[in-house]
């Protein structure tokens, strides 16, 4: 088992789709790190594809610059999804209810979790849930700060260091295997920005920028 039982516990344990009904339009992390996301989206993204915004709201900052042919999103705010302005399509689900992603195989190029993979608790299924919906090749980006709604995030997330954090989410990835024992992704690359020049200079404390990526295997 990836996560023991008290791993995934939380501090407030009442319904999600409850404590998300009220929709925030604010934005998680600072200008810094949102800016290091969209240029780090401009790099590896591929224009005139089909991405799947995995736990989102009103905003994805993707590029500006990129058109993409299809951009599905799913959160749990339906308000906040609707002024989205970079969706085609959304759904509204509990991850941590409904563990099944109601999306096709082999249907999408990318999935984007951004800043909201500390509330997954039971992240080895939705990970085995989110490989086969990719197309071989496809890649997931998982970006995360050390912002969060701690009443929410799971035990093994809250008590972790920015390094076991990282370490966290590639076993996420590298619990993905087939019958045979096979990974499901490549080797997982892991990038760590500072989010700022104060943060860089000592003098701020602005939000770092993390992103762990893999593809699928071909």
């Amino acid at each position: 088992m990836l996560l023991q039982t008290n791993q995934r516990q939380k501090l407030d344990d009442s319904e999600d789709l409850l404590f998300y009904s009220y929709p925030r339009f604010v934005t998680h992390v600072d200008e810094g790190s949102i800016d290091q996301l969209t240029n780090f989206y401009r790099d590896r993204l591929k224009p005139n594809t089909r991405i799947l915004d995995m736990m989102s709201n009103w905003v994805s900052h993707l590029p500006e610059d990129m058109e993409f042919t299809h951009v599905e999103g799913h959160g749990m705010n339906e308000e906040e999804l609707a002024k989205n302005p970079w969706l085609n399509h959304y759904f509204v689900q509990d991850l941590n209810k409904d563990l099944k992603i109601p999306l096709p195989d082999r249907d999408f190029d990318t999935v984007l979790n951004c800043v909201s993979i500390q509330y997954l608790q039971y992240p080895d299924a939705i990970f085995y849930e989110i490989h086969p919906i990719l197309k071989p090749g496809g890649i997931v980006i998982i970006n995360f700060s050390n912002r969060m709604f701690d009443q929410k995030a799971i035990a093994a997330w809250r008590d972790g260091s920015e390094v076991t954090k990282v370490e966290l989410v590639k076993r996420y990835f590298k619990s993905v295997r087939n019958a045979n024992g096979i990974p499901g992704f490549s080797q997982v690359e892991v990038i760590y920005r500072k989010s700022n020049v104060l943060q860089m200079l000592g003098l701020g404390e602005g939000a770092p920028f993390h992103a762990v990526v893999a593809y699928r295997q071909v």
